[in-house]
């Protein structure tokens, strides 16, 4: 850094030496060119020191990025404000504020902590794991780390480390790889493959934020539920005897616990430089191939046992089908028959409804007959009363009329009308023309009107007679 002030003072004093040395009094012109060059030297040889000078005092601090500063004097402190920053004369080194180590199949093993171009401070390849029930694999995972942002804690780092690169290949990257060990440790393979993913997840990023868990692994011997029958023997029947043993020895890691009861750890040694954890996820298990194949068996026998045990579902649904189909029919026609029941009962207890109705009716239509008939007997009787008493009433009113005047006025209606019989037969009698007679006594001729009105009154007479009454008019006598 000061190299470069002393070249471009001595530079300077050349191009003022280059003007002064040289002069052509009987050349102006090589003269005027030689001292505009001395000039240009002397103008970029100040140039030349004010360049070196600012950059030896000043760096452009990049986004993204904390920096440890080391200046001429010997002071020491960290920048992480964007822009021209002063170091004078001295030294820096980037840090990022973030690293991520990555284990995937793309990985070459190359650290590259300051290079913006390169996405992964640590691209490492996959991870050979061996997993609680010894099955290797490899293992693509990633883990982000956060570096401190207090000036304290950032220097002290940097005093330990002095470079990111030192710091990833000697803490970061073998706490990655130990912490992906101990969780492959916490779980077979099997239990891995069979829905564990997740929790192997988790055990991952909770061991690389808070410590490995301190673990004691243990071999247990676990009864099999449910016994192996040997192969058939007609012999036995349906009693045949048990295959193998019932038992199987497993491996089970327990995690140690503390006098709280919370589970020991081995803590993380770039904690304590005030390095968190971000991020922690585990993207790939490739086994080894024959644990491949030994699960693609299992798959295989879990398919058969599924397609097995759907059959018998479907076995049993038919058969459960066909004695629902038999309950069916049977409550069909116990249905139909007892609709036939009800409609057989229903028409005779209509048919009985309708009787009792029937005779009902015609015992009420008697009743009602019978009353009318009681109603027309008494009217009947009331009427025969009405017209006894109005008969009686007449003829009394008749008697006593006939008491009153002897029934003179039936008796003068008698007679007119005998008279008028009279008059009407002599009007329609025969008369000739001419009477030849001799005179009767008295004499009137024989035939004569005289003659025919005397026979008349004779027959009238006869006829008063007959009718009892006398023509005379009787004295009232007086009344009572």
């Amino acid at each position: 850094m000061i190299i470069g002030p002393i070249l471009g003072i001595i530079v300077i004093f050349a191009g003022f030496a280059l003007r002064r040395a040289f002069s052509w009094p009987d050349r102006p012109n090589i003269d005027s060119l030689l001292n505009l060059a001395g000039l240009g030297i002397a103008i970029g040889g100040a140039l030349t020191v004010v360049m070196t000078l600012f950059l030896g005092m000043f760096f452009y601090a990049e986004p993204g990025y904390k920096y440890h500063v080391r200046t001429i004097t010997g002071q020491e402190k960290m920048v992480s404000d964007t822009g021209y920053n002063l170091y004078l004369f001295g030294r820096y080194n980037a840090w990022k504020n973030a690293m991520s180590v990555q284990a995937s199949a793309s990985g070459s093993g190359q650290v590259f902590a300051e290079s913006e171009s390169i996405n992964m401070s640590a691209n490492l390849a996959p991870k050979s794991l061996v997993f609680l029930d010894q099955v290797d694999a490899l293992v693509s995972a990633t883990s982000r780390f956060e570096l401190p942002s207090d000036e304290e804690s950032f220097l002290r780092l940097a005093r330990q480390y002095r470079t990111p690169e030192n710091l990833l290949r000697t803490e970061l990257v073998p706490a990655f790889e130990e912490t992906l060990g101990a969780t492959a440790a916490l779980m077979s393979a099997e239990d891995y493959f069979q829905g564990g993913k997740t929790e192997f997840n988790n055990e991952f990023q909770r061991q690389m934020e808070g410590g490995i868990y301190l673990v004691r692994r243990i071999e247990q011997q676990v009864r099999i539920e449910g016994s192996r029958p040997g192969s058939a023997n007609a012999a036995l029947g349906t009693d045949q005897e048990e295959f193998g043993e019932d038992s199987k020895t497993v491996f089970v890691v327990k995690k140690l616990l503390d006098e709280t009861g919370q589970p020991r750890r081995k803590a993380q040694s770039f904690a304590k430089f005030g390095i968190s954890v971000t991020s922690a996820r585990v993207t790939d298990v490739n086994p080894n191939q024959k644990f491949k194949d030994r699960m693609a068996l299992r798959q295989q026998a879990a398919a058969d046992r599924a397609i097995a045990r759907e059959q018998r579902i479907q076995e049993e649904e038919q058969k459960l089908l066909a004695v629902a189909r038999g309950e069916r029919e049977v409550a069909e026609r116990q249905a139909a028959a007892k609709v036939i029941q009800i409609e057989k009962t229903t028409d005779a207890e209509t048919q009985k409804q309708l009787a009792i109705t029937a005779a009902e009716r015609e015992r009420e239509a008697a009743r009602i007959a019978k009353e009318q008939s009681e109603i027309l007997l008494e009217k009947a009787r009331i009427d025969a009363q009405a017209v006894q008493v109005a008969a009686d009433a007449e003829a009394y009113a008749k008697e006593k009329i006939l008491e009153a005047d002897n029934a003179l006025a039936q008796k003068l209606e008698a007679e007119v009308e005998i008279q008028r019989l009279w008059a009407a037969a002599f009007a329609r009698r025969q008369v000739p023309t001419y009477v030849f007679g001799a005179s009767g006594e008295g004499g009137a001729p024989t035939g004569s009107d005289d003659e025919a009105q005397r026979l008349f009154q004779i027959l009238t007479l006869q006829a008063a007679e007959r009718l009892d009454y006398e023509r005379g008019i009787k004295p009232t006598t007086p009344a009572e």
